[in-house]
């Protein structure tokens, strides 16, 4: 069965700073549709891209909203990466050519989201 996705980001500005800006990806007519909930163990996590017919153009990591175990995101286990957010939902653009990616947890944790669009 086909699966389309359309990823849009809005932020909304208020304050000193009022208004309301969209971002809007290109639909992805190969989409996977699928949701994943993983637990990380402390150390690196290779996350495999799922395949099988879809090709994911994005990943929205959510860990749970009591997470308070830094996680971050690395092409490979050696990079230096870049810390996520604790309990924020992450959304990552992927191109069709990366299989991988390594969360590295500072600590367990349990419940992970990956929303694969």
């Amino acid at each position: 069965m086909a699966v389309t996705s359309t990823r849009t980001t809005t932020i909304v500005y208020s304050g000193d700073v009022v208004g309301t800006q969209t971002v809007t990806a290109a639909s992805n007519t190969v989409s996977p549709g699928s949701i994943e909930i993983i637990n990380l163990v402390s150390g690196a996590n290779t996350i495999t891209v799922p395949t099988g017919g879809s090709t994911p153009t994005a990943v929205t990591i959510h860990p749970p909203t009591a997470n308070a175990a830094s996680i971050t995101l690395k092409g490979v286990t050696g990079d230096t990466g870049v810390q996520l957010h604790d309990t924020d939902p992450s959304t990552i653009s992927l191109d069709s050519t990366v299989t991988t990616f390594v969360l590295t947890a500072s600590a367990a944790v349990t419940g992970v989201r990956l929303y694969w669009s």
